[in-house]
């Protein structure tokens, strides 16, 4: 039996994505695939920034407060463009400076369509994994997260910057799609000025994800309304797990949520 606080499961590539889910200890995911897991959830949330109690959970599990006031919760985490990070401001400007005055990707992404995305530099390919993404390439690198968000803004006249989730899950991929050729139309349609960060590198990622078999319909199952579950484990893709009869479980969506795995045989 495994217990403690959800978050984010860890990952790393190899033939197929590797995940790892960390409880009180590091759980193999990628070995559960084909097993019944139990989950109980004990009513508890607890906030990944302040560590305190809380009732509801805001964003990547924030309490209230912290959502508020937290600069990982800023809104120019979800709108890049806003970021003050260059210019020494922010709701904190030490954590700012570290974290969004840094070296940024723009990059497309791809599975039923094109999608256009903002993450910092070190987060290559994390994010893209966490994303369910079938491949992507690096469009451009800027030097701050402002920067990035401006091109992503332009380009969203192109491209959604959103991840049809229930397409992804049922692996409804437009092979073909081909990312080097939609990075260079955009080269040559956008204003110079925007141009700049281009990359010259043209390497697409293609990511493979440990699913035994998709599913034709996807219905998602929540802690809040399912305290406890337990079905057979079919895949993993994004940061949901997949399990038998289409229900799947976003792992991130749960972040501070106390619970308990059980493995069954």
């Amino acid at each position: 039996m495994y217990s403690g606080s959800l978050k984010k499961m860890t990952v790393s590539l190899g033939e197929k994505v590797n995940y790892t889910l960390v409880l009180n200890e590091p759980v193999d995911m990628n070995a559960l695939i084909g097993s019944r897991l139990q989950f109980d959830w004990n009513g508890q949330i607890i906030c990944t920034s302040c560590g305190k109690n809380t009732n509801k959970s805001f964003g990547d599990g924030f309490c209230y407060p912290c959502f508020a006031s937290a600069p990982d919760a800023a809104e120019c985490i979800i709108r890049p463009e806003l970021c003050r990070a260059h210019l020494g401001e922010g709701r904190d400007p030490d954590w700012e400076e570290k974290h969004h005055n840094v070296p940024h990707i723009v990059y497309l992404a791809a599975t039923d369509a094109v999608k256009v995305g903002v993450t910092r530099a070190a987060q290559v390919p994390t994010r893209w994994i966490d994303q369910g993404a079938a491949q992507a390439i690096i469009l451009a690198e800027t030097p701050n997260r402002y920067e990035a968000g401006m091109l992503e803004v332009a380009l969203k006249d192109f491209f959604t910057d959103k991840t049809n989730w229930q397409r992804m899950l049922k692996n409804e991929t437009d092979a073909t799609i081909d990312l080097v050729d939609e990075k260079w139309r955009l080269h040559d349609e956008l204003p110079s000025d925007l141009t700049t960060y281009f990359s010259e590198e043209d390497d697409v990622l293609s990511l493979k994800y440990p699913v035994e078999m998709y599913p034709e319909k996807v219905k998602s199952i929540g802690l809040d309304k399912t305290p406890s579950f337990n079905a057979v484990l079919k895949g993993i893709r994004g940061q949901y797990l997949m399990f038998e009869g289409g229900m799947v479980m976003n792992i991130r969506k749960h972040t501070g949520y106390t619970v308990q795995l059980t493995v069954a045989e």
